[in-house]
């Protein structure tokens, strides 16, 4: 069958800039985009640049978005790329920098990852023999080595579109497998360092991560499980935290979310600054219409969702 593909250009030494072009190639059904795109490279344009290598969706080479979400293109099968659109249109992964076409650079993503100290920090001198470490305790981590380290999920991360810092899926589900390593004596510094601005808590819960995600890493359920971890180490003064707290708090007691506490509250309530600084935000709510009520009132029923909170409590 005949398809089409719209492909994202970009070649640093031209002055076009990035621009997008058209391409038709014949394929059979049970093929995969990146059949496509070699086939494109191959017999129609060679100077089409993209990476790929295993094409069996185990070295992570070839991430990009298909139809404007990141994904294997050796792992993404042209019929189901059909079904979404007519024509495929195939861009470089998002959040980091072109090199040429299809091919980012993955400095980005190697800067995250080693932010993190992904390595094993054992305490005194090495051992006389090797560690071996009883496979129940790595049971819990089988699902965070899954990671092919291919980056789909930093490209369409929403939270380091809009802010460099954020130390990003990829490596905060890879600080989970180290910080959750019985031979790792850094567990509470790594917390620490996970715990402050850029870390944990500036997740957004999108649940992009995982949805691009192509070996089930979850890398957001990683994120939240490290902050459990550095909550129950006690590293629990930070805005997030006080933001978990204020939210399940105003859920519980009224069956419904308190916006304006909820803004006092995750800031601290003597942090004048802070406030000061959403005054900005809040004229603009007020212009849309968007104010919360400044009095809260409880939702009938709201018992019944208090009384889900006082089970789950128990069980803890």
């Amino acid at each position: 069958m005949e398809i089409a593909l719209k492909i994202k250009r970009f070649d640093p030494g031209s002055e076009k800039g990035s621009y997008y072009e058209d391409f038709t190639v014949e394929c059979a059904e049970h093929e995969m985009v990146l059949d496509a795109l070699i086939r494109i490279r191959e017999y129609q344009d060679d100077s089409l640049a993209l990476r790929c290598s295993c094409r069996s969706a185990i070295c992570g080479s070839c991430a990009m978005r298909v139809n404007g979400q990141a994904g294997l293109a050796c792992n993404t099968k042209i019929t189901d790329a059909l079904n979404r659109s007519k024509t495929i249109v195939i861009e470089p992964a998002g959040n980091m920098n072109v090199i040429k076409d299809l091919v980012v650079d993955f400095k980005l993503f190697w800067d995250k990852i080693i932010g993190i100290t992904p390595w094993i920090l054992p305490q005194g001198p090495p051992p006389d023999r090797e560690y071996i470490v009883d496979n129940a305790d790595m049971l819990d981590l089988n699902q965070v080595m899954g990671c092919i380290m291919c980056g789909a999920c930093v490209s369409d991360c929403t939270v380091l579109e809009v802010d460099k810092r954020f130390l990003g899926p990829a490596a905060l589900a890879k600080a989970l497998r180290f910080a959750g390593d019985p031979r790792d004596n850094a567990g509470n510094d790594r917390l620490r360092k996970l715990s402050q601005d850029g870390g944990v808590w500036d997740c957004t819960h999108c649940f992009q991560c995982v949805q691009v995600c192509p070996k089930g890493v979850a890398p957001m359920e990683q994120i939240l499980e490290l902050r459990r971890k550095a909550i129950d180490s006690g590293f629990t003064d930070h805005n997030g935290v006080r933001h978990s707290d204020s939210f399940a708090k105003s859920v519980k007691n009224s069956g419904w979310l308190d916006e304006t506490r909820l803004a006092v509250e995750s800031f601290g309530y003597l942090n004048i600054g802070a406030h000061l600084s959403m005054l900005p935000t809040a004229l603009r709510a007020l212009k849309a219409r968007k104010v919360p009520p400044l009095l809260h009132h409880k939702r009938r029923g709201s018992k019944n969702i208090k009384r889900i909170f006082n089970r789950l409590e128990k069980k803890k």
